[in-house]
């Protein structure tokens, strides 16, 4: 560890490449796989389920309290289709946050579903901090903040574009 070098103080801080600095990068691995691991968990349960999609219209018949009741009707208009695009879009975030290809725009998916799912099915549940899909939208912001730096298709493909000076293929 390197000292500050100002008169009267002895605060450490960090030496670039050491153990904070590591686990500074590699901060939002866990974040990332769990996330992964359960949208591709909740698209894959969503499609193997029996009496999917046909689950739908009950489902979203139940809601009787939305902060946007407007999805409901979007979604009511087609339950079958609906179910199908959340199953897939939940498959397609969670992959693509565990490869780490197009990181942002995956997490901003993953966003976009969990603020769904909370300004319906969850949103009456009370008190608002008990609702098990605002935590999820929050999850997802630093992922839309940082991307997927490490251990990541989107980092490959940087390193590429950087080795043959900014063409990905070359």
């Amino acid at each position: 560890m390197a000292f500050e070098n100002r008169p009267g103080t002895h605060a450490r801080v960090a030496e670039p490449g050491g153990l904070r600095d590591t686990a500074a990068r590699y901060a939002l691995l866990p974040l990332r796989v769990f996330l992964g691991v359960t949208l591709v968990y909740a698209g894959l349960d969503k499609l193997t389920d029996p009496d999917f999609p046909g689950s739908m219209e009950p489902l979203l018949l139940s809601i009787t309290d939305a902060a946007a009741p407007w999805l409901l009707d979007m979604a009511l208009a087609s339950p079958e289709g609906f179910g199908y695009a959340i199953a897939f879009g939940e498959l397609a975030v969670g992959l693509g946050t565990l490869l780490g290809l197009l990181g942002r725009l995956a997490a901003l998916g993953g966003a976009l579903i969990s603020l769904s799912f909370w300004l319906t099915i969850s949103w009456s549940v009370g008190p608002y901090y008990y609702s098990q899909d605002l935590p999820y939208l929050m999850a997802w912001v630093p992922l839309i903040m940082a991307g997927t730096p490490m251990w990541s298709l989107d980092a490959a493909l940087a390193k590429r574009r950087r080795r043959n000076g900014g063409q990905l293929f070359g």
